[in-house]
């Protein structure tokens, strides 16, 4: 099976970079830098499991990209969806598969609408990586979880071979029911970057500072809203996550927290402003309007100085 990557970062440079180094035919879209940097120094993955190294991986830029692919993963920030599809349209052909692993539901629809809803499946992954100024992906613990399916909740030949192609790499569920297992991932990022975020501190602060019932009203927020659209979050998720999010003298914090620490771009219109739009005309969530306003500000006031500054 034909594998395109589209960018070779901290998610998808793991993944494909997994994959590619089990024997399997991956071939990274990437722009001309990271190309650059690719055919230097290879592809550097290090973790717990020790180190994997790929010389001079298989890339291509989107001026070159010519033949189409079996299957392109797909892994961007929500605000770099539109750019991501200009570069990798050319590769998507008849049979081709996409499997986004984007967070939230919104691209699902912006790919649907682009390429028909045949060949988008769905996605998610959770995978605690960084990329480094030197190339290098570091991986921070054991648990990678990667789960993709038929959005019909259809059992089809061509997620087995997708299965088959990616299993060498790391384990690969597939799931069913593969939405319910996206808007369950949606409601848990929702509510740890919008906590984090609006607190500015991770979990462990935030309850020792008093705000664990703000914590457990935004989760209860969330979870009626995913119930509303016919995705009630099951009762072994809610029990997990609510302690997650009230656990006293916990480190944990989420990528939009540090995003929003460092200063930089947040897909808070993609996971925030979209969750609350999904919001049922009967529920009124308190909470989280509150996030939505709070990174709305904060984007505003990093667009101003960064306008005063240029």
């Amino acid at each position: 099976m034909k594998i395109l990557v589209v960018g070779a970062g901290a998610v998808g440079g793991f993944f494909g970079g997994r994959v590619l180094a089990a024997g399997g035919d991956v071939t990274f879209l990437v722009r001309p830098r990271r190309a650059e940097q690719l055919r230097r120094d290879g592809l550097v993955i290090r973790g717990p499991q020790g180190e994997t190294r790929v010389a001079s991986p298989p890339a291509v830029g989107a001026d070159a990209l010519r033949e189409h692919y079996d299957l392109v993963l797909l892994s961007c920030k929500a605000f770099d969806l539109d750019d991501a599809i200009a570069s990798f349209a050319p590769a998507v052909g008849e049979q081709t598969a996409i499997v986004p692993l984007l967070n939230g539901m919104r691209h699902l629809d912006v790919l649907e609408t682009r390429f028909g809803g045949g060949r988008v499946l769905g996605g998610m992954c959770a995978v605690a990586t960084q990329l480094g100024d030197d190339g290098t992906i570091v991986q921070f613990n054991d648990t990678v979880d990667f789960a993709f399916g038929e959005r019909d909740r259809q059992r089809t030949p061509r997620v087995d071979a997708i299965a088959a192609a990616l299993r060498p790499g790391f384990d690969v569920r597939v799931e069913d029911d593969i939405l319910q297992v996206m808007w369950e991932k949606w409601v848990l990022i929702v509510t740890l970057a919008g906590i984090t975020s609006l607190m500015r501190a991770p979990i462990g602060d935030i309850v020792a500072g008093g705000g664990a019932p703000v914590a457990a009203a935004l989760f209860d927020e969330c979870v009626a809203i995913a119930t509303a659209q016919g995705y009630a979050p099951r009762a072994p998720f809610v029990e997990r996550v609510r302690g997650l999010v009230t656990a006293p003298g916990s480190p944990l914090t989420a990528s939009m927290f540090r995003d929003v620490e460092q200063g930089r771009r947040t897909e808070h219109q993609h996971l925030i402003d979209d969750f609350l739009w999904r919001a049922a005309d009967n529920a009124r969530p308190s909470v989280l309007p509150v996030v939505a306003a709070h990174l709305a500000a904060y984007e505003a006031r990093r667009t101003r100085e960064s306008i005063s500054a240029g």
